[in-house]
């Protein structure tokens, strides 16, 4: 066999070429000549998997993604052309809600403020959704899911209305990038929506830059009427909006959901459905290929607070580290697919084991390990 790879999904070198030759290339500038004899191809969300791309591949069999979104995937295609397709739902789902986890505890600890009571909605109530909502109910604070989709399938039956979107104290986006349908979420903040936040609020978006219209929100930043904005994505990436850069409290380079486990865990789903496509002997070894990581254990003196809890997510998670290199080095096309393409290893909550008398529930619901202190 041979399977193209982007070069960013990590391990598939050693988990894949058990089948065949593998070649990994820059899922950035991926072309159809590159599809011409392969088998398979394994991709992220900046490759266009379209006409295009597929218009020399005669053989391929099989396409993977291994991220949650797949509005860079035409299915519809892929079906016609009898080509099985997968992707990695919730794979990164862990990772994205530790991401909000760490900025909100940052930005709450900017203001002086106490997060618990506090009303936090969150905009898709799916997988990425439902992890940031178990957290932030452990954080203490009001969670209100606002899902109209899942909520006419009879999935989230307390879906509210988006006018308590707009009134939470933060808001937390989760949706994919879609611009047909009954409820489109392109621009579902434009500057109607952004017009009635207030400096007040929290405005949070990991999902997808053009959820938010970024011209109308830097408008609104530059008269001073933006909420506190802690930004992952960007609209027309990898072009940034420099501008609106400068207005953010902590802005990054779309790499939320970038922890080692997360990727591994994208790596794995997609490498199980193209064995069971494929007829392929399954023998994923990618728990072995997790390195250990530099700090397994950490003893919590005291009951956990919000000051505790704060320092304990930039101890594992420094996302003030991503910020700066962001800032630095990302703000052009290049160092931003850089920054992605080389991004530091960064370990998920679970990695590090707490010792403690104490708060064993609170510490559970955050994604942490822990052992209790005899």
């Amino acid at each position: 066999m041979k399977i193209v790879v982007d070069e960013n999904i990590p391990f598939a070198q050693q988990i894949l070429s058990q089948h065949g030759e593998v070649v990994a290339l820059d899922g950035r500038t991926m072309q159809s000549a590159h599809l011409r004899d392969a088998d398979a191809l394994l991709v992220r969300s900046v490759t266009p998997v379209n006409a295009q791309l597929l218009s020399e591949a005669k053989q391929l069999k099989f396409v993977g993604t291994a991220t949650i979104g797949t509005d860079h995937v035409d299915q519809v295609l892929l079906k016609e052309l009898g080509i099985n397709f997968a992707s990695a739902p919730g794979c990164n789902a862990i990772a994205v809600g530790e991401y909000v986890t760490t900025a909100l505890l940052a930005a709450a600890n900017e203001r002086q403020q106490s997060l618990q009571g506090k009303s936090i909605a969150i905009v898709g109530a799916g997988n990425t959704g439902s992890q940031l909502a178990k957290r932030a109910k452990a954080l203490g604070m009001q969670v209100l899911l606002y899902d109209p989709p899942l909520k006419q399938q009879g999935l989230c039956e307390q879906s509210v209305s988006f006018a308590q979107v707009l009134s939470a104290d933060v808001i937390s986006l989760h949706v994919p990038s879609t611009k047909s349908g009954e409820f489109p979420t392109y621009h579902m903040f434009a500057q109607e929506q952004l017009q009635q936040l207030k400096p007040s609020q929290i405005l949070i978006n990991a999902c997808r830059g053009d959820v938010i219209d970024n011209q109308a929100l830097l408008k609104q930043a530059e008269k001073g009427l933006s909420p506190l904005l802690i930004l992952d994505v960007w609209e027309g990436e990898p072009v940034v909006l420099k501008e609106l850069v400068d207005h953010a409290f902590i802005a990054t380079p779309h790499i939320a959901g970038y922890s080692l486990e997360g990727k591994m865990r994208g790596t794995s789903m997609v490498y199980q459905a193209m064995c069971q496509a494929l007829n392929l002997d399954y023998q994923d070894n990618s728990d072995s290929l997790l390195n250990q990581p530099e700090f397994q254990q950490l003893s919590l003196n005291g009951r956990l607070n919000q000051a505790k809890l704060t320092k304990l997510t930039q101890f594992i998670y420094d996302i003030f580290a991503d910020d700066r290199r962001f800032r630095r080095f990302g703000l052009q096309p290049q160092g931003f697919d850089r920054l992605r393409k080389n991004y530091p290893q960064r370990r998920e909550f679970s990695s590090l084991q707490l010792v403690s008398q104490h708060d064993q529930v609170a510490l559970s619901a955050l994604g942490f390990n822990h052992q209790e202190n005899k």
